[in-house]
């Protein structure tokens, strides 16, 4: 279906992929925040060592809207979200626009993309030089976004080579 739609082959199983390993790791990366929350002395999985622990990384500050949200608005509001529901929301945004063949979702799974792979980076650099931690969750959302920009990016180039060979 794909090959015949112009898709590469790989492309819906790739999205698939990761977007459903995504959506797995921004759950869990909630359910440690929140758990972290009610108890302190709570111990995920991957809180490997003191300089290896998801769960002081998602309760920093820099776990909820960024760091930067909390600047302009309370730090307790509801549009201080923690980046795992940003995740949520965005993972399942990249599943969903992946499904119809379409120049204007492929733009947005593309900018989306770009946005997500921007904020990885920053977030890359709290996580090494501020926080000086070592998330195994967040560096592997982090793989998948950039996999998520190349994967749309292939998309965007099929979907456009075939609405020039219609015209």
């Amino acid at each position: 279906m794909a090959a015949v739609q112009g898709l590469p082959n790989w492309e819906r199983k790739v999205r698939i992929f990761l977007c459903f390993f995504g959506l797995i790791l921004s759950v869990y990366a909630l359910h440690v925040e929140l758990s972290r929350e009610r108890n302190p002395d709570y111990r995920a999985l991957c809180d490997l060592g003191e300089s290896v622990s998801c769960s002081r990384v998602f309760t920093s500050r820099w776990g909820r809207g960024f760091g930067l949200v909390q600047f302009f608005v309370d730090k307790d509001s509801p549009l201080n979200q923690p980046n795992s529901v940003l995740g949520i929301i965005f993972y399942s945004l990249q599943m969903g626009l992946g499904l119809p063949v379409s120049r204007k979702a492929a733009t947005f799974l593309v900018l989306s993309s770009w946005v997500s792979v921007v904020g990885s980076l920053y977030l890359a650099s709290i996580l090494a030089f501020i926080l000086g931690d070592f998330c195994l969750v967040c560096v592997s959302t982090y793989v998948i976004n950039f996999a998520l920009l190349y994967t749309n990016m292939k998309r965007r180039k099929a979907i456009e080579g075939v609405k020039e060979k219609a015209t």
